[in-house]
């Protein structure tokens, strides 16, 4: 049985659900070959980043002095 064929009869036993799961995965693996998952990697980045800091506009930003962004090896 080669890979192929032990994958099908393999995801048939799995629920609807999980089975649209595998078949995101698959597009996703052939997606990063073409570079089509760089350009979603970074859309994702971007929605997520922009939830993270949402609420945040009014917020002020720290000063740091040059001796708080030394790191000192001992």
């Amino acid at each position: 049985m080669n890979t192929v064929e032990e994958t099908v009869r393999l995801m048939k036993d799995l629920p609807d659900e999980l089975q649209a799961e595998v078949r995101d995965f698959v597009k996703s693996l052939g997606a990063s070959r073409d570079g089509k998952a760089v350009e979603q990697d970074r859309d994702w980045m971007n929605l997520s980043l922009s939830g993270a800091m949402r609420g945040m506009e009014n917020e002020e930003t720290p000063t740091y002095s040059a001796s708080d962004l030394k790191e000192v090896f001992s």
